[in-house]
C-alpha cells in the first residue's frame, strides 16, 4: 500500500537528479497545453474560461450598450471586497481547478460561440467558432500526444533511464501518434460527458487517471486495455489520490504569490514527478495482485 510521503519523497530526489530537463519538459508542457493550472496558461487556450458564459463577462468591456448581460457582473463586484489573501487563494483555487478540467476547455469554447450568436453578436461567434475549431484540433493532434510525451519522460527520470527532452518528440512517432491521439481524444471526450453529471466527471478524472501514463509506456496499447487497466488502478486508489493532490495546495499558493514563477521552477516538476511514482506504485501493485 503506497503513502503519500514516501512518494513525494522518491519525487524530489527524482527532480533534483534531473532539475534541469525536468524544468524545461514542464515549461514546454504548460506552455503548449496548459496542463499546470498556477504557471502559464498555456498559448492555445488564451482567453479561454470554464465558464460557459465566459463570453458575456468578457463583453462587460467590449459591448457595454447590452443590457441583457448586466446581471453577470455581480461576480467581479463580490470580488471587489475580498481581501489581498482571499484573492490569492481564490486565484490559487481557480487555476488548480482550471488544470483539473482543462482536457474540457474546448466545450465551453464552442458555448462561448453559440453564446455570442444567441445575443445577436454573429461576428464575435463566427470568431469564437473559428477558434474553438482550431483549440479543439490542437488539443486532439499536438497537445494531448505532448502531454503523454511528458509523463514518458518522468516515467523514464523514475525509473533511472536516460530521461532527455527527445521523450517528447518520440510520442509523434508516425506508428505512434495515432493511436496516442484516438485514445486521448475518448478518454477526454468520455470524461467531458460524464462532467454533464458533476460528481461523476470528478470520479472519472481519476478513473482515467493513468491512461496518460499507459500510452507513455506502451504507445500501442489497445483502447479496452488501457481504459480497463487504468480503472484497476485506481480501484480503492481515488481518494488518496485526491488527497495527494491536495497536499500540493500550499505551494499552489505559494506559486501564484511569485506569480507561477515557483510552478516554473520547482512545483511543476515536483508535481509530475510525484504522479510518475504514483504511477509506477499502482503498476507495481496491480501486478503483485494478480
Amino acid at each position: 500500500m503506497w503513502k503519500r510521503k514516501e512518494i513525494k519523497e522518491k519525487a524530489k530526489k527524482v527532480v533534483y537528479k534531473n532539475y534541469w530537463t525536468a524544468v524545461v519538459v514542464c515549461f514546454l508542457i504548460a506552455l503548449f497545453t496548459g496542463e499546470f493550472g498556477t504557471s502559464t496558461i498555456g498559448i492555445w487556450q488564451e482567453g479561454d474560461s470554464l465558464d460557459p458564459n465566459y463570453v458575456i463577462h468578457e463583453l462587460e468591456n467590449k459591448v457595454e450598450e447590452i443590457d441583457q448581460i448586466d446581471t453577470y457582473f455581480t461576480n467581479r463586484d463580490i470580488q471587489r471586497t475580498l481581501t489581498d489573501t482571499q484573492l490569492k487563494i481564490l486565484e490559487a483555487t481557480e487555476a488548480n481547478l482550471n488544470n483539473v478540467l482543462r482536457p474540457q476547455k474546448y466545450i465551453f469554447k464552442i458555448w462561448d460561440a453559440i453564446t455570442s450568436f444567441h445575443i445577436n453578436q454573429p461576428k464575435l461567434g463566427i470568431g469564437l467558432s473559428i477558434g474553438a475549431v482550431i483549440a479543439l484540433a490542437f488539443t486532439i493532434l499536438v497537445a494531448d500526444p505532448l502531454i503523454v510525451g511528458g509523463k514518458k519522460y518522468f516515467i523514464n527520470a523514475q525509473e533511472e533511464k536516460n530521461a532527455k527532452l527527445k521523450n517528447l518528440g518520440e510520442i509523434f512517432q508516425k506508428e505512434h501518434w495515432l493511436n496516442i491521439v484516438i485514445i486521448m481524444f475518448l478518454r477526454n471526450l468520455y470524461n467531458a460527458l460524464w462532467y454533464l453529471t458533476i460528481v461523476g466527471g470528478i470520479i472519472k478524472t481519476y478513473e482515467y487517471r493513468m491512461i496518460p501514463y499507459l500510452l507513455a509506456e506502451n504507445p500501442n496499447i489497445k483502447r479496452k486495455e488501457a481504459f480497463k487497466l487504468s480503472k484497476q488502478m485506481m480501484k480503492g486508489n481515488k481518494w488518496k489520490s485526491f488527497v495527494l493532490d491536495i497536499s500540493f495546495f500550499g505551494w499552489y499558493f505559494l506559486s501564484v504569490l511569485t506569480f507561477g514563477l515557483l510552478s516554473i521552477l520547482y512545483v511543476n516538476p515536483y508535481n509530475a514527478a510525484t504522479n510518475a511514482e504514483l504511477y509506477v506504485e499502482l503498476k507495481q501493485g496491480l501486478k503483485d495482485n494478480s
